[in-house]
């Protein structure tokens, strides 16, 4: 499997995207940060997040509508907000899968729309970041993006007309490509999801959102890449 090049910046005529962004809600999301941080850190990590994530997708010239899907409105930012399923079995690929269902139907525009899922945990996402990784993702029916660990997905798109099931979880990667998505080349700020304090210093050493930044000052990195 080759990787695509990513795009340069974004052009004027490049598809306008519905990007999907599942979040879950702060209490219960980024528990693997538990062991360094406390309770009210990381349920403020989290919101932080995902507010930072909505917003870099909001300001994206590719961009045209944002769904948010998850259990707490108040995360949504200024985007679209969908409720979660209630009745189970419950999760994040029933939640993707109700968003993007919900994404294509309506108007004839809607259905015709290029889909986009991207995880919410990515404090360092530039809107020119995703707009250039969108681009790219136009030229094939179905692509991804590699998180920064190597084996994960911080993005997942298909193309207007394209049936999007994405493969999110464990190994997602591996999953991705061998249902047929082509793996892109992608900013390390588009990459660089953050589950664990290594991360959170990884992607502060790039430069995050204002909310993380205020939600992350004080903490510290306990010999992370950024740790000073």
């Amino acid at each position: 499997m080759t990787t695509a090049d990513a795009a340069g910046p974004a052009s004027a005529a490049t598809p306008a995207w519905t990007v999907v962004i599942p979040v879950k809600a702060p209490a219960g999301a980024k528990t693997r940060l538990a062991a360094a941080v406390s309770p009210a850190e990381r349920e403020a990590l989290a919101r932080a997040f995902a507010l930072d994530t909505i917003a870099a997708a909001l300001a994206a010239r590719t961009v045209a509508r944002v769904i948010v899907v998850g259990d707490d409105p108040s995360l949504a930012g200024a985007a679209e907000f969908l409720p979660e399923p209630a009745d189970a079995p419950r999760g994040l690929t029933r939640a993707i899968a109700h968003a993007i269902a919900h994404a294509r139907v309506g108007d004839d525009e809607a259905d015709l729309r290029p889909v986009a899922v991207l995880l919410g945990d990515l404090p360092a996402l530039a809107p020119e970041q995703l707009d250039a990784a969108l681009e790219s993702a136009s030229r094939h029916p179905l692509a991804f993006v590699r998180d920064a660990d190597g084996t994960g997905t911080t993005l997942a798109t298909a193309s207007a007309g394209i049936v999007l099931a994405p493969h999110f979880g464990a190994d997602s990667a591996a999953r991705h490509a061998a249902a047929g998505f082509v793996e892109l080349a992608a900013s390390t700020g588009l990459r660089r999801d953050v589950d664990t304090i290594d991360a959170l210093a990884d992607a502060l050493a790039l430069g995050v959102g204002p909310l993380t930044r205020v939600a992350a000052a004080g903490i510290s990195l306990r010999g992370g890449a950024g740790a000073r």
